[in-house]
């Protein structure tokens, strides 16, 4: 007999690790310390980005029954896998996945055994991805071994760290803020940073498929129990965010201002729970990071197994895919945290916005009559997107700072509706898929 209230909390405790992994560690104690006392500012942002942006994926694929490409398939058939190609890369062996690798060992186990040689990063990138290999070739447990058995202990460890923190503080919160943005937008681009949207698009596939074999076939069920699950993931999500937010906080007025904007966001949580804690506290550091790192690994490898598997028609394997998968996260992951972080911030600002436009626009997809205004607004977020990457790095678009709401870091949404419009106008030559959508 089927438990509902039981299958939510688990299903989205499971969602909750899934999302929980290397950056929702490394970004909210930063974001806190370059903050200070505006911290719940600071805090608004990211979790619009982060956690207001993921649950808008995870509606937009669960109306798609978990398929990606369906989500994106109005934009038109080759720039949708091309997009559903990149977002998934990105989510997976390309950054994210050899992210949470590389988190473990630099927050969780050089604190505890001291700095070690690349020799040692490549023997634990080796046992980290064979875990997670085992862990991930059975498809079907996935949610089950996340949600009943890690995320619990994940949920325990991390509240006693925040309590902790919370009742006997380390230090002050400095009035003013150390960053030049201001803090919402500087919210906005960490959030960014986490990659929990795109995550939230492949992991809803993974999600969907633990509740159609937990017995929910009908269609509505399954929208409804995956965005009552990704509410309490999203809820929980918050509550630690804040948390960790203020723990960073806390760091950010310590006479002699030891850290500032360049600190390594690894290094800032061995200090927290070493300030909270002593040398327990790297163990207590240890198993956080460990579990965050290794549910997300888990839920990542296994939605990038069945995402290249559906667009293959099954061609390439679930199996050979999480092998392959696993395999060569190991070996990026050995670059180190810092070098994975500054590789993908560009590609995350030019994918993002237009994952965001095609997601907002499927939720009211019935609305829009022509795919054209879909390939529009993706043409002109995706140009815009481009452009203000290379303005940031070269400075050679200096107009994208100027543009409507650019201050918060949302200056493609305006092009995006222009686009929209544009092609709105334009006569649709064919009925997409996409309008047959349940």
């Amino acid at each position: 007999m089927r438990n509902k209230s039981k299958d939510i909390a688990v299903t989205g405790f499971a969602l909750f690790s899934m999302f929980f992994g290397a950056g929702n560690l490394l970004f909210p104690p930063y974001l806190g310390l370059v903050s200070g006392q505006s911290w719940i500012v600071s805090l608004i942002g990211f979790v619009l980005a982060d956690v207001g942006l993921a649950l808008l994926v995870m509606a937009a694929s669960a109306k798609c029954s978990g398929d990606l490409d369906k989500v994106l398939n109005r934009a038109g058939k080759n720039t949708s896998k091309l997009i559903g190609i990149a977002a998934v890369l990105c989510i997976g062996p390309l950054l994210a996945i050899p992210r949470t690798a590389a988190t473990t060992f630099e927050m969780g186990i050089t604190p505890i055994l001291g700095e070690m040689n690349i020799t040692a990063s490549v023997i634990f990138s080796i046992i980290f991805f064979g875990l997670t290999l085992a862990l991930t070739i059975r498809p079907s447990k996935v949610v089950d071994i996340i949600g009943k058995v890690l995320t619990p202990t994940l949920l325990i460890v991390l509240a006693i760290l925040i309590v902790k923190g919370i009742i006997t503080p380390i230090g002050d919160l400095n009035p003013e803020a150390m960053i030049e943005n201001n803090p919402f937008q500087e919210g906005i681009s960490q959030g960014y940073l986490t990659m929990d949207a795109l995550g939230a698009a492949a992991l809803a596939t993974v999600i969907i498929t633990s509740i159609h074999e937990k017995g929910y076939v009908n269609s509505r069920d399954k929208v409804k129990l995956t965005m009552k699950a990704g509410l309490v993931a999203g809820i929980a999500l918050t509550l630690v965010y804040g948390g960790l937010t203020y723990l960073g906080a806390t760091l950010s007025n310590l006479p002699g201002n030891p850290y500032g904007v360049n600190t390594p966001q690894a290094s800032l949580m061995v200090v927290i729970t070493n300030g909270l804690f002593g040398y327990p506290g790297k163990i207590v550091l240890c198993a956080i990071v460990s579990l965050a790192c290794l549910t997300t690994a888990i839920g990542l490898t296994s939605a990038t197994g069945k995402y290249f598997s559906s667009i293959t028609n099954g061609k390439l394997k679930y199996e050979i895919t999480v092998i392959v998968v696993c395999v060569f996260s190991a070996i990026v992951s050995n670059f180190g945290v810092g070098t994975i972080i500054k590789f993908s911030g560009p590609i995350l600002e030019i994918v993002y916005p237009v994952l965001m436009v095609l997601v907002i626009m499927t939720l009211v997809s019935e609305n829009i009559k022509n795919d054209n205004a879909f390939k529009g607004a993706a043409l002109a977020t995706f140009v815009v997107s481009l452009l203000s990457v290379a303005n940031s790095l070269w400075q050679v678009a200096p107009f994208t700072t100027k543009l409507p709401l650019a201050t918060f870091g949302f200056n493609w949404i305006i092009p995006a509706i222009v686009g929209a419009l544009i092609g709105s106008c334009i006569k649709n030559s064919a009925r997409s898929s996409m309008y047959e959508i349940e």
